[in-house]
């Protein structure tokens, strides 16, 4: 009963994370089940990336719906954030590693404070004159930056994305979050089939407690955040990030 119930708390956080601002899983999931259940950390970070897939997925496929969702340049960025994952995987590996576990952390605690307080009040008329060329660029450069600080720290992808697309790139925020979740289906697959590859099968009741928690919460939060006006859905997204990374500061600081 306490590993449900540690698992759907976990899952409603990552959903909710999720489905308002494409906040990677493995940033709520991987500390609560270190510190509360005493999973190792490998283990836990592949269920959080496992259960990111599907919760990204349906997020993805409800921004889509609405029109909210710019495939094209989320591809082209998608390949730069996996190939550069590699490239600052390499790097990291050459150096010492004292780095910034609590980087993204920290990051989503700003974000959050950053939305509440300097709301993102882009237009799509305003992101749709941008011409294809800039917009291309701008992705492949996004995608570099978000993929090598993944590899380097190993952390920070969907906030990262968040940021530069809202910022660099200039994206309204329901397509901004719509692209980036359509971007973490495809990279939190990747890393969870070479956890389980690598680390073998995790503790299944743990890996479907939080897929099925998960999802639920990230389509709740999705449906909503596009029913949303901009202001209100800028106000909920920076109110859910802050508490979040509050809550993982808090959790880190227990272990």
């Amino acid at each position: 009963m306490f590993q449900f119930i540690i698992c759907f708390i976990a899952g409603m956080g990552a959903g909710l994370g999720t489905g308002f601002a494409g906040m990677s899983a493995a940033a709520v999931i991987s500390p609560m089940l270190i510190t509360f259940l005493g999973l190792p950390a490998y283990e836990a970070v592949g269920i959080a990336l496992a259960s990111d897939v599907l919760a990204s997925a349906v997020s993805a496929y409800t921004y889509g719906k609405n029109k909210n969702l710019d495939i094209k340049n989320g591809v082209v960025m998608m390949a730069f954030v996996l190939l550069f994952t590699l490239v600052g995987s390499f790097v990291a590996s050459l150096v010492p590693n004292t780095t910034m576990g609590s980087f993204s952390v920290f990051m989503t605690l700003l974000l959050g404070i950053k939305f509440i307080v300097k709301p993102v009040m882009t237009t799509k008329e305003s992101m749709q004159s941008v011409s294809a060329k800039k917009r291309i660029i701008q992705s492949v450069i996004s995608g570099t930056i978000i993929g090598f600080i993944c590899g380097f720290i190993g952390a920070g992808g969907g906030m990262m994305m968040l940021l530069l697309l809202t910022s660099l790139l200039g994206y309204e925020l329901k397509t901004a979050v719509g692209t980036s979740v359509f971007i973490m289906t495809f990279t939190a697959l990747t890393g969870a089939l070479s956890h389980f590859a690598i680390g073998g099968m995790p503790d299944m009741l743990c890996l479907i407690f939080c897929v099925a928690s998960t999802l639920l919460w990230a389509r709740i939060a999705a449906k909503f955040a596009n029913k949303a006006s901009a202001i209100t859905l800028n106000r909920a997204t920076g109110v859910v990030l802050a508490v979040l990374g509050t809550a993982i500061l808090i959790v880190n600081y227990l272990k």
